[in-house]
């Protein structure tokens, strides 16, 4: 993107600042995890902040964190990007439905594990933990050595207030690009 996502305007509002609304009303307690040294836009009170241990260790690091942050207050998390000004609490809802007595629920669409967007369970944050600090920073990892269950676009959206309040799924776009910021602030969702 060239710049601080989690301050980039969106209809209003810093777009980390949307996301943390978005989901405010489907997922309690709300932990955001930051860089040691990241500046982020004001919060609700409510929310917490985890801070990455170390940096240069990726995705990986911020799953440890938040799932350690969250350990004895939840049982599983929703783990999304900064970037993901669509997501709903349907799609929330509808994941962790699905979840069962799986370790990992995330969603497999068009060819591609979407390993941000999905519902991990907070028992794993020691492995993850230990990961981030073995260097490997692919979540996609994660999916292939836990119980994880696969869910399809048409498993996602046999759900009614899923269909309803998010039919194309755009809870899983997000925003790589000065281009993409630019499609998101047009379009009409």
């Amino acid at each position: 993107m060239g710049r601080d996502k989690a301050s980039l305007p969106f209809e209003g509002e810093p777009l980390l600042g949307r996301v943390v609304r978005r989901l405010a009303t489907s997922c309690a307690p709300l932990v955001v995890v930051a860089a040691a040294e990241q500046v982020l836009p004001p919060l609700p009170e409510e929310v917490a902040v985890a801070r990455d241990r170390a940096s240069g260790r990726g995705p990986m690091e911020g799953l440890a964190v938040g799932l350690a942050a969250l350990r004895g207050r939840a049982e599983a998390a929703f783990v999304t990007s900064t970037d993901a000004p669509f997501v709903v609490p349907a799609f929330v809802a509808r994941l962790h439905a699905l979840l069962g007595d799986r370790a990992i629920c995330a969603p497999a669409i068009g060819g591609r594990r979407h390993p941000l967007g999905a519902i991990y369970r907070v028992s794993l944050a020691d492995d993850v933990a230990a990961r981030a600090a073995r260097g490997e920073g692919r979540l996609q990892d994660l999916l292939d050595t836990h119980p994880t269950r696969l869910v399809t676009a048409e498993e996602l959206l046999a759900d009614e207030a899923l269909r309803r309040a998010d039919p194309t799924l755009t809870s899983l776009d997000n925003l790589n690009t000065p281009a993409d910021y630019q499609r998101a602030l047009a379009s009409d969702r």
